[in-house]
């Protein structure tokens, strides 16, 4: 067994957030965020850190290239995969939620709702438990123009600030669900590494209560 923990991280705003809580509890010297390496070795703590396209964590961590990795709670839920979920971080929240037009109603019965969204499971499992007849429109990218150009009703997505809705004359409807940042671990490496990334767990979970963290 390998005795180096690897650690993906997802690459922008939430590996950044991840990358200062490893500084804070002393696991983060390795890492530099002005070089353009993707792997970084602790040769101290026997850790390796691997930053990958936050879409691509799970992928890894499922697959024990990775032993753990953080990643939103919206990625987990739409990817459904076999990992542990371990730990909330309490960084990265926000929102995930229905938006559209105002007044647009979107609990309508028997009448098909038309969604756009990049989150196809986690909308259908939502609407599918209010027994809501829906019409999921796949998209890959800016779903706040589905509506505006008729191709769907409504949108489901993970909402920060709303700025970007309310420049496009939409607005949220209805919350989901709340979402951030959460430490996930591989199943194996779970068994044969639970020392280390107990360890790793407690670490990160005193700073969380240290340091209330509130940002998003």
């Amino acid at each position: 067994m390998n005795r180096y923990l690897t650690i993906a991280l997802p690459k922008g705003r939430l590996g950044d957030s991840a990358i200062e809580r490893f500084d804070r509890i002393g696991w983060g010297d390795s890492i530099s965020k002005d070089s353009r390496k993707l792997i970084f070795i602790d040769e101290v703590n026997f850790i390796k850190y691997m930053l990958v396209k936050p879409s691509d964590v799970i992928t890894y961590v499922e697959n024990g290239v990775a032993d753990i990795g953080i990643i939103g709670k919206d990625s987990i839920l739409e990817s459904e995969a076999e990992i542990y979920e371990l730990l909330d971080l309490g960084f990265g929240k926000c929102r995930f939620s229905i938006a559209g037009r105002k007044g647009q109603i979107i609990h309508q019965n028997d009448e098909v709702l038309r969604i756009a969204t990049k989150y196809p499971r986690i909308t259908a499992k939502y609407f599918d438990l209010r027994k809501q007849p829906i019409e999921i429109i796949k998209l890959n990218g800016s779903v706040e123009l589905a509506p505006l150009v008729g191709l769907s009703d409504v949108i489901t997505d993970i909402v920060e600030t709303g700025s970007t809705l309310k420049a496009n004359g939409l607005e949220v409807l209805e919350d989901m669900l709340e979402i951030s940042a959460k430490l996930i671990s591989n199943r194996v490496s779970y068994r044969f590494k639970y020392e280390k990334i107990n360890t790793l767990c407690e670490l990160l979970r005193v700073d969380k209560e240290n340091n209330n963290d509130s940002n998003y």
